[in-house]
């Protein structure tokens, strides 16, 4: 059985609770607390219970440490499938772009991502899909620009005779909505020799006068019962 790797000599105990207390990553937190019970003269197999993990991945949180210290031992994102275009690809792809294709030659009039995908496999032999296109491309600069959407059957000059005989927005006309504004104050349909105040009373005093009226002609008062005793 092979010998047990042992702990850079620059961190104690005390120091890794100390680190792990101001953690703000819960996993690192752990690993920490792991590795200062080993300061603290723990076996490795007793710091793997602690951990919740095995002996080999102790050893393994061990040799991360003593490279990188604590920070060896955050989840680091992995680095992926390196890419496919170097620098002498997106250098003739930006020359490429900028010069504009050729229909002639190349059967389009505007470069598209599958165009460009072909290009390149074309004369570099390398295979990538459109999306991947797309990202090298934002990461160059470029923006990838959507033709409006046009029916098959459109006439030409439809949208701008739509234009000019549609209502605007709201329903009123530039000189209208300015006599509304200046106009605001007028009660509608009033004219000018209409007088402001009415000459009869209010709705309320009517119905109520009325009412009293009525009243006042009968004289009296005859209730009816619904059921009367037998």
């Amino acid at each position: 059985m092979s010998a047990a790797i042992g702990l850079r000599g620059d961190f104690d105990a005390a120091r890794l609770r100390g680190i792990a207390k101001q953690a703000k990553d819960g996993p690192q937190a752990r690993r920490l607390l792991t590795l200062a019970s080993i300061y603290a003269g723990a076996t490795r197999t007793e710091a793997a219970k602690i951990g919740g993990v095995t002996v080999q991945i102790v050893r393994d949180w061990v040799v991360k440490f003593n490279a990188r210290g604590p920070e060896g031992l955050l989840n680091r994102k992995a680095p992926g499938q390196a890419s496919r275009l170097k620098d002498e690809h997106r250098t003739a792809l930006t020359r490429m772009i900028e010069s504009g294709p050729m229909p002639a030659v190349h059967g389009v009039v505007r470069w598209r991502l599958v165009d460009l995908c072909q290009w390149v496999f074309e004369e570099f032999c390398v295979h990538i899909a459109p999306q991947t296109m797309s990202r090298e491309l934002h990461a160059m600069g470029y923006r990838k620009l959507s033709a409006r959407p046009r029916h098959h059957a459109q006439a030409e000059g439809a949208i701008e005779d739509f234009k000019k005989v549609s209502p605007r927005a709201g329903g009123h006309r530039p000189g209208e909505r300015h006599r509304s504004r200046q106009d605001r104050n007028l009660v509608r349909r009033r004219g000018p020799n209409r007088p402001e105040e009415q000459d009869h009373a209010a709705l309320g005093k009517t119905r109520h006068a009325a009412f009293g009226a009525l009243r006042s002609t009968h004289s009296l008062d005859i209730y009816l019962w619904r059921h009367l005793p037998e």
